[in-house]
């Protein structure tokens, strides 16, 4: 299961840095809530969908040092780069703890910070 689930959020991940968001979303559950700490929280398949449409300006460059699996559970840690509202690309280190349910993804709490390299 912990690897399987494993493959899924690669999948996932390779389909949002093709700009594919409807394939990414296709891994998400309908009810999936997304919480980003100190920030925001997304409930539905709907709200991520807007996030994503708005925060990717352009597809998201990520780099996984570390996926650890255990049970219904995947932690991502690496680093993210996007383009903000001024064409700039910023770099933010990320821990992501996804729960997965039935083959897909149906929780993340998100620790993200914005880091200067």
């Amino acid at each position: 299961m912990a690897e399987e689930n494993k493959k899924i959020l690669e999948k996932a991940n390779a389909a949002i840095t093709k700009g594919d968001n409807e394939g990414f979303l296709a891994f998400c559950t309908d009810d999936t809530a997304w919480t980003f700490v100190g920030d925001q929280i997304l409930l539905g398949k709907e709200a991520v969908r807007r996030y994503i449409a708005s925060a990717y300006l352009e597809p998201p460059k990520f780099m996984v040092e570390n996926l650890i699996a255990e049970g219904d559970y995947v932690t991502a840690l690496g680093k993210i780069r996007l383009k903000d509202t001024d064409g700039q690309m910023a770099e933010y280190s990320y821990c992501d703890v996804w729960r997965f349910r039935d083959g897909k993804m149906a929780e993340l709490k998100a620790f993200v910070i914005k880091t200067n390299e």
